[in-house]
């Protein structure tokens, strides 16, 4: 066990050693395209609006919060894995290192949850200020660090799979630009037809927004979203497993 986290330990410690020579850049970076969905949707659009008897900028901050987790995560543990695996060959060395494939896949993963947290937290603070009514607590911690880890692993397992890097911006253009505006973060899914509300619980940004959303607006908070979070860590997880194991070969 203690041979495992040191293993674990080894692999994230050179992405944070990167993190802490970029931190600064890399969280203004992250901040930049939540801060703009703030002030376009909940002070332009949303001013004066209410969705189901809360003020639309409270009902957004949740949904703004976990589309953060989302790309911080989702990016902070693909982009250089990618670039280290396609550019720099360098990922081959942690292949032909005594470290197993799971110390490797939660390591790389792990730097995609940090990265997550400190830009989500720093959204997390900025609607606080604005918005009051949101409420912080355990759960909320809790979710929010499964959602990075969702998208740290996502990130992780398409970066392993991905073979170019136009192949890597068109897969975000196709699947998170779209996961970003249809997975209820900035809109209520109640009043959608019950065949799409299908197809968008079957992202994992949905359950990420409903989540959050339910934890922070103090509504009764929806475990079925909160296991299908876990599900997804766990099928994404499987994925890096498995994709890993035919690198090495």
């Amino acid at each position: 066990m203690l041979t495992m986290l040191k293993d674990i330990y080894s692999i994230l410690w050179v992405d944070l050693c990167f993190l802490k020579r970029h931190w600064l850049s890399t969280l203004a970076i992250s901040l930049v395209s939540p801060l703009l969905y703030l002030v376009a949707f909940g002070y332009g659009l949303g001013r004066g609006v209410d969705v189901g008897g809360v003020n639309y900028l409270a009902f957004v901050m949740p949904g703004i919060i976990a589309l953060t987790s989302m790309s911080a995560s989702f990016t902070g543990a693909s982009s250089k894995l990618h670039v280290d695996r396609l550019f720099y060959k360098s990922f081959d060395e942690c292949l032909m290192s005594p470290i197993s494939l799971f110390s490797i896949v939660i390591g790389k993963a792990l730097i995609g949850v940090v990265r997550g947290l400190l830009s989500s937290v720093a959204i997390l603070i900025v609607g606080i200020i604005l918005s009051p009514l949101l409420i912080v607590s355990p759960l909320l911690i809790l979710v929010l660090i499964m959602s990075c880890l969702v998208f740290a692993l996502f990130g992780v397992f398409i970066a392993l799979v991905i073979s170019s890097h136009q192949a890597m911006s068109t897969f975000s253009n196709l699947v998170i630009l779209p996961m970003t505006f249809l997975s209820g973060t900035f809109f209520s899914l109640s009043q959608l037809p019950e065949a799409v509300k299908v197809v968008l619980y079957l992202l994992p940004l949905t359950h990420s927004s409903e989540s959050l959303r339910a934890v922070a607006l103090g509504q009764p908070f929806p475990w079925l979203s909160f296991l299908a979070l876990l599900g997804f860590a766990l099928f994404f997880f499987s994925a890096c497993m498995v994709a890993l194991k035919r690198a090495s070969v």
